[in-house]
């Protein structure tokens, strides 16, 4: 008997975990998925630690009360503060994120990686721990980037202020010889193309999201039924209905998939 197409739960501060569920649709086309923003207090790279886990527990809450089986935080800040004790918690499988150090500190040329990231993730015991684990013999230097998670919630993808933004990031990263660039925050895909736009000649750019999909992947049973079942997506915000409905068209386009967009009770 073929095992039943599972529920995915995908949370985040707000619209950037867009960025993780535009990569588990696309290697799980048949997916359902529900992805609840909780915009009304993006970002949490500047919240206190006991406010992100009262955050992220009640979202959890919500989602499995609607019958996920599988929780993603794609949220870096969040992943630092609630991981841990959503693992200890719930007994479904929890999937967090965490800055592409380890691929980065392998594809470096000049043995210098830029890690742009907000905040709380920069500042927590759990990526200092990633570092000291795999860039053993390579720099590593960070940028708090507070900026780009306001212009993504806002829909500022490009143009003279989206790309003075990335270049106030990158150029002390590029003066220090980084050839590698991670995108420590799931809002920050969403602005590659204003990134790689102004990164030197021969550097990488780097994010989690792909991972973060072929890990929800590999939770599924190999003899699950994604058979008739077209893909569909629910998405909740707990701030502005209107802003994330013209959010979507720019953060994705021609999605294949049949959509529904709500605020959260």
């Amino acid at each position: 008997m073929k095992a039943p197409r599972p529920k995915i739960g995908i949370l985040d501060s707000g619209v950037g975990g867009l960025s993780v569920l535009k990569e588990i649709q696309h290697l799980l086309p048949q997916a359902e998925l529900h992805y609840v923003g909780d915009s009304a207090w993006c970002p949490y790279g500047n919240k206190a630690p006991d406010l992100i886990l009262e955050r992220v527990i009640t979202i959890t809450d919500y989602l499995l009360d609607r019958g996920v089986e599988i929780i993603v935080i794609a949220c870096n800040s969040a992943t630092i503060h609630a991981v841990g004790a959503l693992r200890a918690t719930y007994p479904i499988p929890i999937v967090g994120m965490e800055p592409a150090v380890k691929p980065a500190a392998a594809l470096t040329k000049t043995g210098v990686i830029g890690v742009l990231a907000t905040e709380a993730s920069l500042a927590g015991e759990k990526f200092h721990r990633l570092v000291n684990q795999h860039a053993n013999g390579v720099r590593v230097i960070t940028q708090p980037c507070p900026r780009f998670v306001e212009l993504v919630e806002e829909g500022i993808l490009c143009g003279p202020e989206a790309d003075a933004a990335v270049k106030a990031a990158l150029t002390p990263l590029a003066e220090a010889d980084a050839d590698v660039f991670v995108l420590g925050c799931t809002h920050y895909p969403f602005l590659r193309a204003a990134v790689e736009k102004q990164v030197p000649q021969g550097s990488q750019v780097v994010d989690t999201g792909p991972a973060v999909a072929k890990r929800v992947a590999s939770l599924l049973s190999d003899d699950t039924d994604f058979s008739n079942t077209p893909p569909e997506i629910h998405i909740e915000t707990t701030g502005d209905l209107q802003q994330l409905n013209l959010l979507l068209s720019k953060l994705l386009p021609g999605l294949d998939a049949t959509t529904s967009v709500a605020k959260l009770p």
